[in-house]
Parts: structure tokens; sequence; C-alpha cells
């Protein structure tokens, strides 16, 4: 289960990684992706031609080389047997003078490129041939092999056998030219270096120089199967040129040159001008139109295209913003005109209300006309600011309206009340159901503290909450502490209408017995 939630974890973060990335950038990565594996192939047949060239001198030097080390063995072990046949019959007898004319027809045509030979008997003395330095010692040391080699570096070869007995000796002298020719490769053109070995020593029949530093060479190693010799064979292969490395770095050039150009195209074709066109669709205010000139400057025709239709769709929109202009202007003066006449409705409601207060008989009924009227008051105090404030829309402030409403109330007040009203609101703004929630519950509680007390004396106050979106509306007197007059007016009349008032405030009312005070906190939009 952790295994799957990780695995989701990645592939939602990979997507969103890429998703930062400009275009141009995505767009390179892809090709870029996308070329390498063509790249990769051109490299890797580049390198495969260079293996073939190599694996064709390797087989053509292996060729050569067997070809030289059979003709250095023939000629080397043809003459040594027939020294050894000439050692045995000189052992014998050795008056037998057939015998060492024999050898010296073998060596006779080898005697021209400097080939010579000799016969020891047992006291080192010379029954055949010619004496040359070091033959007596290399044939004394064939008494342990078939046939013993020494090399004489840049000289030539000693070659030695012994006899059965091992009284006579005989040795054999190959100059180095002499070798040279005769590991000469009929048929090879290539350069070549042959090197004769035997242990640790050397004897170079060609030299090879080197042409440069980064010259690669193929070399072969055949064992000529007399006296413990070697023939080492090398010959150049393909050499590192500059031909050979532009090869090699010429389709990752190639490679690089197509992302880069892809992008480049792209990003002047296509990526610039959205970038372009996306600024110029920012920048777009309504009303504007947008330069035909522009929109036909763009290299391609689809931007073209979708330029146009941006432009279409901008007239389209000065159009439909005129028309919901039109649209709000005639609904401003539908609603202006509609709180006009509520307002006139209120204005012969409160007439009808004063008419109907002047004619009652009775004390009581005076005050419950002037108790409706003070309500009526209430709201068309809230149409008179909201309709004052429409022009602007930033919504009713509260210190006009209940500096209004306090004086209504204080004019529409009962003869003999001693009303005092003190106001202290400070600069907010409200919708317009919230004004006639307030306009309601501060008549509601002033007529309230009227009753408990016809001389009451109020403070009425509007003051900053917690949070700058709310205010606390406080209303306080001392008619408004805890007595029985109080408790029969919430239970008989206001009760019921205080708490709905609250409630449609969304807040609850707290009273504070002691201090005879009522808070509710309000929702402001602002200050004035």
């Amino acid at each position: 289960m952790a295994t799957t939630a990780d695995d989701s974890r990645v592939g939602a973060t990979t997507p969103t990684f890429m998703m930062r990335w400009p275009t141009g950038a995505k767009l390179l990565v892809i090709l870029s992706i996308a070329l390498l594996p063509l790249a990769i192939i051109a490299v890797f047949a580049t390198l495969r031609i260079t293996q073939i060239a190599d694996t064709e001198a390797r087989a053509g030097l292996r060729v050569a080389a067997a070809e030289s080390s059979r003709a250095i063995a023939i000629e080397l072990i043809g003459d040594m047997t027939a020294l050894r046949a000439a050692v045995d019959a000189l052992e014998a007898d050795p008056g037998d003078t057939p015998s060492c004319a024999r050898v010296q027809g073998v060596f006779a045509q080898q005697a021209f490129n400097g080939a010579r030979f000799a016969v020891f008997g047992p006291k080192g003395r010379l029954l055949c041939g010619s004496s040359f330095p070091g033959a007596l010692e290399v044939a004394r040391t064939a008494r342990d092999a078939a046939v013993a080699a020494q090399i004489l570096p840049q000289r030539g070869l000693l070659l030695g056998v012994v006899g059965r007995s091992g009284q006579v000796t005989a040795a054999a002298y190959f100059p180095t030219d002499f070798l040279a020719e005769l590991s000469r490769p009929s048929g090879f053109t290539p350069a070549y270096a042959a090197t004769l070995i035997h242990g640790a020593n050397e004897l170079v029949l060609r030299s090879l120089a080197r042409e440069n530093a980064f010259e690669r060479r193929e070399n072969n190693l055949t064992d000529l199967g007399i006296g413990d010799l070697k023939l080492a064979m090398e010959v150049r292969t393909a050499p590192i040129t500059s031909p050979l490395v532009i090869a090699l770095l010429l389709p990752l050039v190639m490679w690089a040159a197509a992302a880069g150009i892809a992008w480049f195209v792209v990003d002047r074709l296509l990526i610039r001008p959205m970038r372009q066109l996306r600024a110029r669709v920012a920048a777009f205010t309504p009303g504007e139109e947008t330069d035909s000139q522009v929109i036909r400057a763009l290299p391609a025709q689809e931007l073209r295209e979708l330029g146009d239709t941006f432009r279409a769709l901008t007239k389209t929109v000065a159009i439909h913003e005129a028309g919901l202009a039109e649209g709000l202007v005639r609904q401003t003066k539908l609603t202006r005109e509609v709180h006009h006449r509520v307002k006139n409705n209120l204005q012969v409601i409160s007439s009808l209300i004063n008419f109907h207060a002047r004619g009652a008989k009775s004390p009581e009924a005076s005050q419950a006309y002037a108790s409706i009227q003070r309500r009526v008051d209430a709201l068309a105090v809230v149409h008179r600011n909201h309709y004052a404030e429409m022009e602007e829309n930033r919504g009713l402030s509260l210190r006009p309206m209940l500096g209004e409403l306090a004086s209504n109330i204080r004019a529409t007040a009962a003869e003999g009340t001693q009303l005092r009203i003190q106001l202290d609101i400070d600069p907010y703004l409200v919708t317009q159901d919230v004004a006639v929630a307030v306009a309601f519950l501060a008549t509601e509680l002033i007529e309230l503290a009227v009753t408990c007390d016809s001389a009451a004396q109020l403070r009425v106050s509007v003051k900053e909450a917690a949070t700058p979106d709310r205010a606390t509306l406080r209303v306080s007197s001392r008619a408004l502490i805890e007595s029985p007059e109080l408790r029969d007016g919430l239970a008989t009349r206001f009760g019921r209408v205080i708490e709905g008032l609250s409630r449609q405030l969304r807040a609850p009312l707290h009273h504070d017995p002691l201090a005879g005070a009522y808070e509710i906190s309000i929702a402001v939009l602002g200050r004035d």
C-alpha cells in the first residue's frame, strides 16, 4: 500500500514539474530526446565501420604473419637439418668430405646473402665451413636442446646443433637482411614491422616508425617451432584522424543543430507571437479595439486567425457592455422610482396615522397611533437614506440615519415625556437589510425605555468590534436596568419583537441588567 501511494505521488508531481517549464524549453527537450537515437545510431555506424576496417587489417596481418613465419621456419629448419646430418656423418667419420660438401651446397645460395656455417670437432677444431664470432659458443649451448638459438642485436641470428655423442658441434649464422627478405610476405602491400624474438632479446627485421601520437597498431605473434624463436609482426590500423573525429562528432553536431533550429523556428513563428498576442489580450480594456495591422503582422496564419477571432470578440464584448450599461442605467432609474414611490407611500401612511391619531378619543389610542407612526417613520428613514446613497451605492451610513431616527422619535413623543437621546455613532456603512433591522431595534429599545420611565435618558452608540467587518450597537439607559416595569414590557410587547430583530441581524442580543445596556454585533461594509 505504501509503495502504491509513493508511486501515485511521483506520478502526480512529475507532470507538475514539466508544466512549470516554458513551452520553448519543453519543445527543445522533446526534440532532443526524439533526435538523439538517430545521432547515436550514426555514431555507432561510424564506429562499426572503423571496427570492420580493424578486423580486415587483423585478418590480413594473420595471413601475412603465417606466411612469413612459415618461410623463415622452412628455411631455418631445412638448413639446420642438413647441418645436423653433416654433424652426424662427421662424428662417425671425421674424414667424410662428401658430407661437408653437401652442407656447403645447401648453404651455397645463402652465402651470397651473408649466411655462414661451421662444424667443430671434439677440441673445437674446425672440421667444415668457416668460423665466425660466437659460433663455437652457440654450438656448445646446443647440448641441452635440439637447436640452440642466440640473437645478435642488429646483426643476425645464430643457431647451433650438437651430435649424438656430443663430440661434434655445428653453428650457423643468418644475417638480418637475409631473414628480413625471408619474412617479406608476398602480395602484402601495407607497411609492417617484423621482429624476431628469443626470450628477452629481439632482432628487428623491419621497422615501422610512428607517424603520430594517436596511431593505432595491430600485432601478431607466431611461434617458429625452432630454437624457441617467435616472429612478431604489426601493422597500422585505421588512425584517429580529423576525418574520423569529424565523422564521430558530426551526428552529434547535427543532432544539436536540428534541435536548436527546430526550437528557433517554432519560437520565432509560434511561441513569441503567442506571447505578444497574450500580452495584448491581458492588456485589453473594455471598449478598446485591437489594431488590425498588428494582427496581420503575425507570422503564422493560425495566429492571424486567432487574432481576428479575438478582435471580433472584443467588438462583441463592447456591444454587450454597452447594452449592459444601458440596461443598468434603466434599472437604476426604475429602482430609484420604486424607492421614491415606497418613500412617498410610507409618507402617506404616516400622514394617515397622524390624521387618525388627532381624532383619537383616549390617550391610550393616541399613544398606540404614535407607536405605530414611529415604526413607519423608522422604515421611511431607511428608505430616504438608501435613496440618497443610490448614486454611489456604497451602503447606508448609520450616523445620519440614526440621527434622523432619533429626531423623529423625540418629535413624536407623547406630551409630558422628557426623553433625551445622546448619539455617539462612528461613520459605518451597512446594507439596507441591516439598516432596517438596526432602525427597528433602536426604535423598540428607545420605546421600551420610555415605557419604563417617561423621563428616560438614553445613549445610542456604534463602535468598532473585534473584527473589521463587524461593529457593536449599544443602547444604554437607567430605564433599562432590571425592574418590574422592564420585565413587564418585555413580556407583553417588546420581547418577541426584539428577539426577532436580533435573529434578523444574525447575532445574539446581550443585556446588562445592572448597567441597563443592550449590545449586539452587526455586519458592516466599511467606514464612511
